[in-house]
């Protein structure tokens, strides 16, 4: 039985996930090809991969003697996992924490602020 899902990715395990989300399918020789500089060995590509299976973010079918690995996650929701998790680790579990920090932190070109104005204005407000 497949442990529980990890709540977020590592840096390793991301980068052979972005090549599956681009392909859809893919086995590990191919995984291994398609990965920019620094290059990973085979062997550690097919131990991530068997362990991102394990974590449930992907599958496999049998073909011929290869596996073909697929994702059982979308990259939005492993990218909405990773949000929480640093919600919860840096910011008490306050999403509002963070978009305070992300717009105080970076200088906004108009076109962002309008679009930001917009998304504030379809939102219903909370409780006081």
């Amino acid at each position: 039985m497949p442990r529980r899902k990890a709540t977020v990715l590592t840096d390793h395990e991301l980068r052979l996930m972005d090549v599956l989300w681009n392909r859809d399918l893919a086995t590990v020789a191919e995984v291994t090809a398609a990965l920019s500089p620094p290059l990973l060995a085979y062997n550690t590509v097919l131990t991530t991969m068997r362990t991102l299976e394990q974590k449930g973010y992907v599958g496999h079918k049998e073909s011929g003697r290869a596996f073909t690995y697929y994702p059982l996650v979308e990259r939005r929701d492993a990218a909405k996992s990773a949000v929480s998790h640093v919600i919860a680790r840096f910011f008490k579990n306050s999403p509002n924490a963070l978009a305070v920090t992300l717009l105080d932190d970076v200088p906004l070109r108009e076109v962002d602020r309008k679009a930001i104005r917009e998304l504030l204005e379809r939102k219903p407000r909370g409780k006081k």
